[in-house]
């Protein structure tokens, strides 16, 4: 799988940030066929700064949500929080 495959987008909320910040712990939304392994390459691929000590995964199952048709349901995501060794950084919004 290509890391372009594997990493969607950075996940930025008010929780992420936060963990960030305190934990050195950042978020994505990633491919649901995606191991840890995959994704522990991928990041440090992407960021030359990163060094990645750990990623833990999340399936999120999507919310039932109604339509003008009847109920409808927003599709099944998975997210990982990869922690990464001190010193290291991933900076989104770099100038």
């Amino acid at each position: 799988m290509n890391i372009y495959d594997v990493i969607k987008k950075p996940l930025i909320t008010e929780k992420t940030t936060v963990e960030k910040d305190d934990k050195n712990v950042i978020s994505f939304v990633v491919n649901a066929a995606a191991n840890k392994i995959e994704i522990k390459t991928a990041v440090e691929q992407l960021f030359a700064n990163a060094q990645v000590d750990s990623v833990r995964t999340v399936n999120v199952a999507g919310k039932s949500k109604r339509t003008v048709h009847g109920v409808g349901k927003r599709s099944n995501w998975k997210k990982a929080y990869v922690t990464l060794k001190e010193g290291s950084n991933v900076d989104f919004f770099e100038a």
